[in-house]
């Protein structure tokens, strides 16, 4: 059973800094791609960040990309994404998704097979 549980959201002023983190378990996921999405108040639930587990190529939303960096610790089986210079418009919940994939890291939703329960951004003076 697939499990991701995401930590580390909080409230943050704007051009603040926040990791968040997503603890995977369940299996190995050494064929998986792993992303972040985000799903702001009345709007779709987004593509904000991927990267296959095993290493290589990151993706980023253009309104995120030079501000938020995807990574991951293989020894402690969890993937980060590193929010600097945040705004206003950032403020979501933000959730952890993983799919078995060869090739391109999916950027929709419908394409991931399992999810955490999020974690809630908000950015605000």
């Amino acid at each position: 059973q697939v499990q991701l549980v995401e930590s580390g959201g909080g409230l943050v002023q704007p051009a603040g800094s926040l990791r968040l983190s997503c603890a995977a378990s369940g299996r190995t996921f050494s064929g998986y791609a792993m992303a972040w999405f985000r799903q702001a108040p009345g709007k779709e639930r987004e593509f904000v960040s991927g990267m296959r587990w095993s290493g290589g190529r990151t993706t980023y939303a253009d309104s995120v990309k030079g501000r938020f960096t995807i990574s991951r610790d293989n020894a402690k089986n969890t993937v980060y994404l590193q929010m600097n210079s945040l705004k206003p418009e950032d403020t979501a919940v933000y959730y952890c998704a993983a799919v078995q994939v060869l090739g391109k890291i999916p950027a929709s939703k419908y394409d991931y097979d399992y999810w955490g329960r999020g974690t809630q951004v908000t950015v605000s003076s």
